[in-house]
C-alpha cells in the first residue's frame, strides 16, 4: 500500500519493527523450540537495573495447627502441646478453633506460648468434649470476644523476599570472508547461519527457564558467572507419580482420570488463576487424551504469537495444554508436565541487555566475518505454589 510523506518508527506495529530479535525469533517460528519465551514475549516481560533482582512474596497463612502428643488428649485437658510452626502465633485470646478430625469446637484462653508450643482452650463449646488424637489438625474458624472485653493481641505477618539472577547467554557463528562472498546454490551462508544461531540462542534460555539452577560462581570478583533458576529446580509444589500420594494417586506410576481431575481441583488450581497452562512431555499429552477425549476444546490465545494450545476444562479451572517440543528431547521430560501460572511468571532482561545481535566481533586481523547473539536475562516467579511439576506419569488406569 503506497505511502505519502516521511515515515516514523511508530507507523510500524512490531509484525515489521520486532523490538528485539527475541520477538523476532517468536514471529519467525510462533510455534517453535521456545513457547514458554514466545509466552512471555508478548505478556510478561521487564527490565532490570541489576543482575540480581528480588520480588516480595505474601499470601493469607492457613492458620492451621498441629497436635503433637504421641499419647494423644482425653477429653477435658486442656493444655495442648503443638508442632513447631508459624501459625502458632495466630492463636490468641478468644480465638476458636475446630479440630477437623473430630469436629470439636474450643476456644483459646490465653494467648499461645510461642516458646514452648502449647496453646490453653476451654473444650466442648456447645458439643461434647471428644478424644484428641496425635497429629489432629486444629484450624482457626474465627474469633469470639466476651462482652465489653478489650481489644485482643495485634497479630501480623511479612512477606518473604526471593530472587534470582540475570544469566548472560551468548551464541556466536562466523563465516569465512571468502565464504561470504561466493555464491552457494542453498542461499548465502551467512544469513543461513544467523537463522540457526538464533534458534540455538533461543533454545538455550527456554531449556535454563526450565532447568537451570540459581548460583553464583566466583561472586565477590569482577568477573562472576551468573546462573538463573530455572522450574524445575526452583518449583515446590512438585508432584512424583513414582510411588503412591495420599490424596492423588492410589497406584504408582499411574493416575486415572478421577485421580488426575482431583489434582486439578485440589492443587494445581487451589492458588492462583482459574486459567493455567500446561507444558507437557509426550507420554504425558498421550495420557491426557486418553482420559479425556470429550473434554477437550481446541483454543487459540490472543497475544500469545500464534501459540496454539488445546483446552481441557474442569470444574476448577481451564488448563491450556501445549505439548513442547524440546521434552521430546530431553531425557526424562516425556513423563513430566510443568503447569504455570502466567501472571506470576516474568522474563526479567538488564536493561539494554535484552537479545540482540552484536556485529563483527572477530579480531582485528581476521579475516572472517564473526557475530554473536547476546541476552542478558532470567525468570521470575512472583509467586511458588501457583505453579506445579507433576513427574513420573508413566500410565493410566
Amino acid at each position: 500500500m503506497p505511502v505519502i510523506g516521511v515515515r516514523g518508527t511508530g507507523e510500524f506495529s512490531t509484525d515489521f519493527r520486532p523490538t528485539n530479535y527475541r520477538e523476532l525469533f517468536t514471529m519467525l517460528e510462533p510455534n517453535g523450540d521456545a513457547p514458554l519465551n514466545a509466552l512471555m514475549a508478548m505478556t510478561n516481560s521487564q527490565s532490570t537495573d541489576d543482575p540480581k533482582y528480588n520480588n516480595f512474596r505474601d499470601e493469607l497463612p492457613a492458620r492451621t495447627v498441629q497436635i503433637d502428643k504421641a499419647a494423644g488428649y482425653a477429653a477435658g485437658i486442656t493444655t495442648l502441646q503443638l508442632t513447631t510452626g508459624d501459625d502458632v502465633e495466630f492463636i490468641v485470646e478468644g480465638t476458636v478453633l475446630v479440630n477437623a478430625t473430630s469436629g470439636e469446637v474450643m476456644v483459646a484462653t490465653e494467648d499461645a506460648d510461642t516458646a514452648n508450643d502449647t496453646i490453653e482452650v476451654t473444650r466442648q463449646i456447645g458439643g461434647t468434649s471428644l478424644a484428641i488424637v496425635d497429629d489432629d489438625e486444629l484450624f482457626v474458624a474465627g474469633h469470639a470476644a466476651s462482652e465489653g472485653g478489650s481489644a485482643p493481641s495485634a497479630v501480623s505477618f511479612d512477606p518473604t523476599v526471593s530472587y534470582n539472577y540475570c544469566q548472560i547467554f551468548k551464541t556466536s557463528y562466523q563465516v569465512t570472508e571468502t565464504l561470504k562472498n561466493t555464491y552457494v546454490r542453498t542461499g548465502a551462508k551467512e544469513d543461513e547461519y544467523a537463522t540457526k544461531a538464533l534458534k540455538m540462542h533461543m533454545q538455550d534460555i527456554e531449556r535454563s527457564m526450565f532447568f537451570g539452577q540459581r548460583h553464583i560462581l566466583n561472586g565477590s570478583t569482577s568477573n562472576p558467572t551468573r546462573f538463573t533458576g530455572g522450574l524445575v529446580n526452583t518449583l515446590t509444589n512438585v508432584v512424583d507419580l513414582s510411588s503412591a500420594n495420599t490424596g492423588i494417586n492410589a497406584d504408582a506410576d499411574v493416575m486415572t482420570e478421577d485421580e488426575f481431575d482431583r489434582y486439578l481441583i485440589e492443587n494445581v488450581f487451589a492458588w492462583g488463576s482459574k486459567q493455567k497452562i500446561a507444558f507437557v512431555g509426550a507420554k504425558v499429552a498421550g495420557h491426557m487424551q486418553a482420559i479425556g477425549k470429550s473434554r477437550w476444546a481446541p483454543t487459540m490465545i490472543s497475544d500469545t504469537y500464534g501459540i496454539k494450545f488445546t483446552q481441557y476444562d474442569t470444574f476448577a479451572g481451564e488448563l491450556l495444554v501445549h505439548l513442547h517440543p524440546q521434552f521430546r528431547q530431553i531425557p526424562g521430560m516425556d513423563d513430566a508436565a510443568i503447569i504455570i501460572d502466567v501472571p506470576n511468571i516474568k522474563f526479567r532482561h538488564l536493561q539494554n541487555r535484552d537479545t540482540h545481535l552484536l556485529e563483527n566481533v572477530q579480531n582485528n586481523d581476521a579475516d572472517t566475518a564473526k557475530h554473536q547473539y547476546l541476552s542478558e536475562c532470567g525468570l521470575e516467579l512472583l509467586q511458588d505454589r501457583v505453579h506445579t511439576y507433576l513427574k513420573n506419569w508413566d500410565g493410566i488406569s
